[in-house]
């Protein structure tokens, strides 16, 4: 058990549309034992003025309920446009900010921030580098094994580290649209196809076997990571937040699994049962935790 553990639920990933965001952030608000909520469009800026009203509601009924309300910025920026958005959103939040490319760090000023799983910290000088410029919170990539999350957490400071347990992990982005591509249409004229594929598009190799899932311009991982074996280790280590990545499912089932292994339930077997059972849109895994394959599941 720890007291000082938290659960955080990361930024939407994909394309809903704003009636069903609404819907799955009231739910959150009312019966997810979560601390910490990380909102905004993550992917493709194309896509928040789609979401932007459902999410500014959210954020009204999440603070309601006590959680604590994290602003995500882009994961790729592009373009003077998508530069302007990003200081708009530091400007006008008035609260932590989460970045998702270091492109936004010179317009935050040593103002305290997140930075999230997209920067890539792999090594105790980039840590101390991006602390030292005002970083308080920090989501580790997901393909860190965990002797690299050890050595990160000890020189860690002040800063809190955050690990993500469970979702589809993301893994890069690109200018272009793969959904787009996909469905024969061009990245400007893309008729919002990502809408389709609620968790993700999955990409099969040439053989038929299970690979990658897209969604807009981001590549995800197949599998869904899923360390709730790992938790007593990771607290071992001092890390002290533990991210959801949410999907589309019952996101609460999987917050209370979690919450209980946090507060001190550690009947792992039926945890993992549930949340296999919940999340069965992807199969789960470890590897990357383990220093194997990140689609492996190591028992």
């Amino acid at each position: 058990m720890s007291d000082s553990a938290k659960l955080t639920l990361g930024p939407l990933l994909f394309n809903w549309p704003a009636d069903r965001v609404s819907e799955f952030y009231s739910r959150i608000a009312e019966l997810a034992p979560v601390d910490t909520v990380c909102l905004g469009e993550v992917i493709c800026p194309k896509r928040e003025p789609l979401m932007g009203e459902a999410l500014a509601e959210a954020a009204s009924e999440l603070a309601a309920t006590g959680k604590e309300i994290v602003w995500s910025g882009y994961g790729l920026i592009a373009d003077e446009k998508e530069l302007a958005a990003t200081r708009d959103l530091i400007d006008s939040c008035g609260g932590l900010v989460e970045v998702n490319d270091i492109t936004a760090l010179p317009l935050l000023q040593g103002r305290p921030h997140a930075i999230g799983p997209l920067v890539n910290v792999y090594n105790e000088d980039t840590l101390q580098w991006l602390v030292a410029r005002g970083a308080t919170r920090i989501c580790l990539s997901p393909e860190l094994p965990r002797e690299a999350i050890a050595r990160l957490a000890e020189s860690a400071g002040d800063a809190e580290l955050e690990v993500q347990v469970f979702g589809r992990m993301p893994l890069a982005l690109s200018a272009r649209c793969y959904h787009a591509r996909a469905h024969g249409l061009h990245k400007d004229g893309c008729q919002y196809v990502c809408d389709r594929d609620p968790d993700g598009m999955a990409v099969d190799t040439l053989d038929g076997e299970e690979f990658l899932a897209v969604n807009g311009m981001q590549t995800l991982s197949h599998s869904s990571v899923e360390l709730s074996a790992e938790i007593d280790e990771l607290l071992g280590m001092g890390i002290c937040r533990f991210r959801l990545s949410p999907h589309h499912i019952d996101m609460t089932a999987i917050a209370l699994v979690w919450r209980g292994l946090l507060d001190g339930n550690r009947d792992l077997p039926r945890a993992r049962r549930i949340i296999q059972a919940v999340a069965a849109f992807a199969p789960p895994s470890n590897g990357y935790y383990h220093g194997r394959p990140g689609a492996k599941l190591v028992e």
